[in-house]
């Protein structure tokens, strides 16, 4: 269960909650922000995850009258990031927060699918206590690492009075799990929100909201409990892209190995090529599960009237974010029909 304890503390400006409890977990899955270089001047040759989460905590004392606990879900690359991780993850999280005694918890991940866990949390999970996910541009033993300060930043949203709903912090900036997307390769500030902005802002200990936390009125759409490891049990969703000289002979052998849902990553306000468009909505008519959503860095689709009913938008979402949605709807089916 829990590998490690801390009763440090320091001093906050945040209010707390009463109604909450005052243990913090943060639960590791390994990442940059867990990375190891030969130099501390080496910010690009490192090898990814490591450092155990528990080597972390150094940089974090937790905030007065909480302690600290952590346990290590995984040690990967997050370009790795599994089912199987997702799974262990969002069990982890569901036994944590279940406890009375917790108010919070952290999560350390890798920045290359960072957009994609946290929406997996928020949609399968739908936590009320806040979940915070943070990671790291440069690695752990870097001279200039970026991740001890994003891991007490996080720590100052976690333990906020108000906090809740799945987060992402990252350079001072709080986004919402169902806007974060990643948008530089390098730069420490990575992460945006596209058209909505950032929740909030973290300078210090202190936390300034601009927008409200994410709406976490209904439950979580999965009962991690019953799912499973193995991939093939899992939805097959697959991304395909709308480009100069698209065709439809992907999404046709697709379907016809048995795909069960296709995300196209579209020009524009949602349009696809006249040479593809046909193939998606034969496969939407075979039974095939498909959402548009556009491969622009930031803004909604407005759903075009000839394209909505066939091939439905998903709004501000990433295709990457649009393909963890179709993975959590579908499994809800499945594991609906197997009630």
């Amino acid at each position: 269960m829990a590998e490690q304890t801390s009763s440090a503390v320091f001093s906050s400006s945040l209010p707390k909650t009463p109604s909450r409890g005052r243990t913090l977990v943060v639960l590791g899955t390994g990442g940059t922000i867990a990375g190891e270089a030969a130099s501390a001047d080496d910010d690009l040759s490192y090898r990814s995850a490591a450092l155990p989460v528990a080597a972390l905590l150094g940089a974090l004392a937790p905030p007065a009258g909480w302690a600290v606990e952590s346990e290590q879900i995984a040690q990967l690359d997050s370009k790795d990031m599994d089912f199987a991780t997702w799974r262990r993850l969002a069990l982890g999280l569901a036994d944590h927060l279940a406890r009375d005694a917790v108010g919070a918890a952290i999560v350390t991940h890798g920045s290359d699918t960072l957009e994609e866990t946290a929406y997996w949390l928020a949609r399968a999970l739908a936590p009320r206590k806040p979940v915070v996910l943070t990671a790291a541009m440069r690695p752990a033993t870097s001279a200039h690492a970026d991740g001890p300060q994003n891991l007490r930043d996080a720590a100052t949203v976690a333990t906020a009075a108000d906090a809740r709903g799945v987060v992402v912090v990252v350079a001072g900036r709080v986004h919402s799990a169902f806007d974060v997307r990643k948008v530089h390769p390098r730069r420490d500030d990575a992460f945006a929100s596209g058209d909505a902005g950032p929740l909030g802002r973290v300078a210090g200990d202190r936390l300034r909201m601009e927008r409200a936390w994410p709406d976490v009125g209904g439950a979580g759409a999965l009962d991690p409990a019953r799912l499973v490891d193995d991939p093939l049990q899992w939805p097959w969703v697959e991304i395909v892209s709308s480009t100069a000289g698209a065709g439809p002979r992907a999404v046709r052998a697709l379907v016809d190995a048995g795909v069960d849902g296709l995300v196209v990553a579209t020009t524009g306000n949602g349009t696809v090529h006249r040479a593809l468009e046909p193939a998606l909505v034969e496969a939407a008519a075979r039974g095939c599960a498909v959402l548009r959503a556009t491969r622009c860095v930031a803004g909604a689709i407005v759903e075009p009237a000839t394209l909505a009913a066939a091939l439905p938008a998903a709004g501000a979402l990433t295709p990457q974010q649009a393909r963890v949605e179709l993975v959590v709807r579908l499994l809800a089916e499945r594991l609906g029909r197997s009630d």
